[in-house]
Order: structure tokens, then sequence, then C-alpha cells
């Protein structure tokens, strides 16, 4: 395949540097054909053996985004409680969930037992299926914010109970909780960042062996 263009190459980077973790969420619907769109992708994402082991759930019912949101909040006051002083300070006031705004809910798993690829590649490494699901959520992601619409990975969760709550094969590990809906505002800088939580490195550190 030829080499792309000059203006796709700064378009995609444009892409990649506009692709924020977003936490500030209108609550206006995401058109069901846009959030396809996006969706659709995880069936051009690579996965190790082709084995495709990612399993989406959008959680829709009004009992269910409760449970969740409760998830969170019981994960979040216990993550407050490892701060101290200053940090405590710092980490109370920030937004790390949009769950109560985002008018899309999804829950991606992994299906740690699939037979589809029929092991290859995931032998010596059984966690290449889980990565290959952050992968397919990495295009997912970049496919949203073409559309315009944020996503947001809420991480701070009890992940057995929220594989009980949704009623999921044991065999299924939760990857990531993804809200997704329009941004209150576009932003290149990572708010962690603008909050003085953390700075982003200048430059990739690599190693010569």
């Amino acid at each position: 395949m030829d080499a792309f263009s000059q203006d796709f190459r700064r378009d995609l980077a444009y892409l990649m540097a506009w692709r924020r973790d977003v936490r500030r969420f209108r609550t206006d619907p995401v058109d069901e054909a846009v959030l396809m769109r996006c969706l659709d992708t995880f069936r051009l994402a690579p996965s190790v053996g082709l084995s495709e082991p990612w399993r989406v759930i959008r959680v829709q019912s009004p009992q269910t985004r409760a449970t969740a949101l409760d998830n969170y909040r019981a994960a979040n006051a216990n993550a407050l409680a490892g701060y101290e002083g200053d940090q405590a300070a710092r980490y109370s006031q920030l937004k790390l969930s949009g769950m109560e705004q985002a008018p899309e809910h999804i829950a991606v798993f992994c299906d740690d037992a699939t037979t589809k690829g029929h092991g290859l590649g995931a032998g010596t490494m059984p966690e290449m299926r889980r990565y290959s699901v952050v992968g397919a959520i990495a295009l997912m992601w970049l496919t949203a914010r073409a559309e315009g619409l944020g996503v947001g990975w809420v991480s701070i969760l009890d992940p057995d109970r929220l594989t009980r709550d949704l009623d999921v094969p044991d065999t299924w590990s939760l990857v990531a909780y993804l809200c997704i809906g329009w941004p209150e505002a576009n932003s290149e800088t990572p708010e962690l960042e603008t909050k003085g939580w953390e700075d982003r490195r200048g430059s990739v550190p690599i190693e010569i062996r």
C-alpha cells in the first residue's frame, strides 16, 4: 500500500492530539447510527490469533446505571482515603467520572475462554487477549473523536462487583467501563495536567540495549 498523504498524516496527528479522556459531557443523546459507526470499529481491530475476544455491553437501564454509579462512588471514596494532605485535597477536586451526564455507557470485557483463534499467540502470554481488547478500544476512541464525541474511561471501579452486577459469564474479565457523549468543551491538554495532578512527559523515554 502506498504511503498516506502528508495532509492525512497531519490530520491523524491532530486527531490523536485531541483524543482526550472526557469527564464533562452534555446530556444530549447520541444518534444511534453515529454510535454504531464507532462500535463497528471493533471488527477492524487486530487481535491475537484473530481471537476477537472483546465483548461489549451497552449499559442502558436506570437501575443498572445506578448500580454502576454506586460502585464508582464506593471505589472513589476508598481511593481518596489512600491520599493525605495536599494530594488528598487535589484528588477531592478532580472530576473522575462523567457517569451521571454521559448519555451512553459501554462496558467492554475480554472473553478469556474464547475458542476463536484456537489459542494462537496466547499460550505463553494469555494477557495478549486483553491487550487486543485495549487496542480495539483505542481504535473506537479515535473513531468517536472523529465523529465529535468524547469518551471517558472510568477506572475507579470494583471490577468483580461490576461483573456480578452485569451478570456476565465468569470467563469474562472487565477491561473498560466507558462513558460516551458530546463533550462540554474540547481541550488538547489533559484535565489532570490543568488541575496540577501530573505533568505529561516532553518526550518518550527510549532505551537501547
